[in-house]
């Protein structure tokens, strides 16, 4: 959970975009200022492709409301939000309601903290101690602490707190009695920078110094000073601002009855170990994971996370080679219901043809042969309630015959794919299959003829029911089609292809089209150099297309093979896609994007630098605005493809070679 701020103007209201998991998942911290919190706005962007944006002008804010900090890190709807981004001005107060008993408290504890990740420096925080409540900020001179004395919270009984901060005074109210008024002598920075930081609740990102208590409300105001909102209040301890609905229906004991006891003050539990029941017994106990480290509470059916660690990627282990009976150029891993997890790899050599493992014990193992002829790749896909698996050939089974690309069946009887249908193709790269409106759709990438010509069609075809076969539903043009992608973005379907070649030069448009009208016609053109692979992938609501540039050739010159490889990403305002980042690669053949826990990741498949196949190919993680850097480093022989897939034995990446008759698998260690 972590607020991300930014801010354009000291002197207006900007914005403040409060996002999930499903909306803005991953976005990074762009957080320059804490100066001051005047006012926020919260808003949601969902703009449709064929939406025009409304520009509203900006009007000062006259009724300003609270931002409940503590509803974001409690559940809703059984899922706990991933961030907040944020903007501030102006003063601002921060009111909370805890309850800490006496033995607990030790020295100091926090209730909440801001944090520059990358140097571990606090940048603002608010923590107390037995008679202690101490503001803590960076100021212009070094740490800066505004100490209030004689401030009785570790008593076991609820207090209410509001802390009020403008410019050079700071006030704090403890429960709506008489406010206590700290004057300093530096002002409280308006230009404060928190780059790169994060807001942690109940601790300062360290074990030490976790708040031990109850929290009931923590809320960010806007103004100078909150009071008059809650006070003067008939329950002057559990003054009520904005306590999350989670916490609200949960029964409180006030120190003013000893007789009402909740069940969570009168007999806490804490189990430990695999997941207990949660019933009416259960109500209000917890419960705490001792593998995943995540601590839970029951509502009387359901176990609501309060604390759990993200999965993270720590490093990646050397974990299976799979010796090959020749060179692969792609795997296509698929699952077969109550058989297993299968991976199909498109082996160069036409004798004894390509392979397909089964996962079983933790390693793959040789499960079936199949006849090709100097197969590209496999797509694996349903049709209703039949499983299909396609090759792509690149050769005909003897020169001069006809090239024929093949579809097989799963056979439940036999337990192995079967022939089933040939398609005629022309040293065919790649099937791409996808549904529209429930109809079945194969879309092949045709990258040349036998005479050479490499400006031709490629081929989607649609699944007639009747005769349950492929029929050729549509021809697009292409130039050395290498790879096909289809992705929708709410209503709509797309189709990207990657033009490798156009006769003379890699540097050659690569088309993405759009499903209008029953087929699919041109969207947009983007330049391409040798493009051989297209990666569709979402962050939160962001969209991006990830393209793959294997070289550059001209019809005078070298070619090149260190060149950039692009990510764009999908402008709702303009309704196209826009350069995001350029990442430089080596005669890159293939994008995967994977996630583990809240993190997001692309490895990059670099197959030749211009002299040496042994190459690195590269891990990126997503950092928001940074964009992807590179975090591991992984050696591979013309690495050809990357696949991602999990198990009950962990996650794992799984590369090809086009260059060795060895493919390996690597197992991501998770912490």
């Amino acid at each position: 959970m972590f607020w991300t701020f930014f801010v354009a103007n000291q002197k207006f209201v900007r914005t403040f975009l409060l996002t999930n998991q499903h909306l803005m998942e991953g976005q990074h911290n762009l957080v320059p200022s804490l100066s001051s919190l005047l006012a926020l706005q919260l808003f949601l962007l969902l703009l449709p492709l064929t939406e025009s944006v409304t520009v509203v002008p900006w009007k000062p804010c006259t009724d300003l409301h609270p931002v409940d900090l503590l509803s974001q890190v409690l559940p809703r709807n059984r899922e706990a939000l991933a961030g907040v981004r944020m903007v501030q001005e102006g003063e601002f107060s921060i009111v909370a309601t805890v309850k800490v008993p006496d033995t607990r408290i030790k020295r100091n504890e926090y209730l909440f903290a801001v944090v520059k990740e990358d140097a571990n420096q606090l940048l603002l925080g608010l923590r107390f101690s037995k008679e202690k409540v101490h503001l803590i900020y960076q100021g212009s001179m070094g740490r800066e602490c505004l100490s209030f004395k004689r401030i009785h919270l570790a008593d076991n009984r609820w207090h209410s707190m509001v802390l009020a901060v403008s410019g050079h005074h700071a006030t704090l109210t403890l429960d709506c009695g008489v406010p206590l008024e700290l004057v300093h002598k530096q002002p409280f920075p308006s230009d404060l920078s928190t780059d790169g930081s994060r807001f942690h609740i109940g601790s300062r990102r360290k074990w030490k110094g976790l708040f031990s208590g109850l929290l009931r409300q923590l809320v960010l105001l806007p103004g100078s000073d909150a009071t008059p909102r809650v006070c003067p209040s008939s329950k002057p301890s559990l003054v009520e601002l904005s306590v999350p609905t989670f916490l609200s229906n949960l029964p409180v004991k006030s120190h003013m009855n000893d007789v009402l006891l909740p069940p969570y003050e009168t007999e806490v539990r804490v189990t430990l170990g695999s997941k207990p029941a949660c019933t009416e017994a259960e109500l209000g106990q917890l419960w705490f994971d001792t593998l995943k480290r995540g601590l839970f509470l029951c509502d009387g059916a359901y176990w609501h996370s309060m604390l759990q660690e993200k999965d993270r990627l720590d490093y990646v282990d050397d974990y299976q080679d799979l010796y090959t009976t020749s060179e692969t150029l792609d795997i296509e891993l698929f699952q077969i219901p109550s058989v297993g997890l299968f991976a199909a790899m498109a082996h160069r050599a036409n004798k004894p043809g390509s392979a397909i493992y089964r996962w079983n014990h933790g390693h793959f193992q040789l499960y079936q042969n199949i006849s090709t002829f100097k197969a590209q790749a496999w797509k694996q896909f349903t049709v209703g309630r039949k499983m299909f698996l396609a090759v792509s050939n690149s050769v005909g089974p003897a020169d001069g015959e006809r090239e024929l690309s093949v579809i097989y069946r799963w056979s439940n009887k036999r337990l192995k794919f079967v022939r089933y249908q040939t398609l005629e193709t022309h040293s065919a790269r790649d099937w791409e299959a996808f549904h529209i409106n429930n109809e079945a759709f194969l879309a092949v990438a045709n990258h040349r003829t036998e005479n050479g010509n490499h400006n031709i069609d490629s081929v989607v075809y649609k699944w007639n029911p009747g005769t349950k076969t492929f029929e050729v539903n549509q021809t697009i043009s292409t130039s050395g089609a290498y790879d096909w992608e289809f992705f929708t973005v709410g209503p709509y379907h797309f189709l990207a292809v990657a033009n490798a070649f156009d006769g003379t030069s890699t540097q050659t448009d690569s088309s993405i089209y759009i499903w209008l009208g029953g087929a699919f016609q041109l969207f947009q053109t983007i330049r391409t150099f040798g493009a051989t692979d297209w990666e569709m992938f979402q962050i939160g609501n962001r969209v991006f297309l990830a393209v793959a540039n294997g070289h550059m050739l001209c019809e005078r010159g070298p070619s090149l093979y260190t060149i950039n490889s692009t990510i764009y990403e999908l402008d709702m305002t303009t309704k196209m896609f826009l350069k995001f980042q350029d990442i430089v690669t080596y005669s890159a053949v293939d994008w995967e994007f994977f996630s583990v826990g809240d993190e997001h990741f692309l490895v990059v498949a670099n197959s030749y630098d211009g002299s040496s196949y042994s190459l690195n190919s590269v891990i990126y993680r997503w950092q928001g605005y940074e964009g992807f850097v590179p975090v591991h480093r992984l050696p591979t022989i013309g690495c050809s493809d990357w696949e991602f897939f999990t198990s009950a034995e962990g996650s794992y990446l799984m590369y090809s070679s086009a260059k060795a008759p060895l493919s390996k698998v690597f197992k991501l260690r998770i912490h």
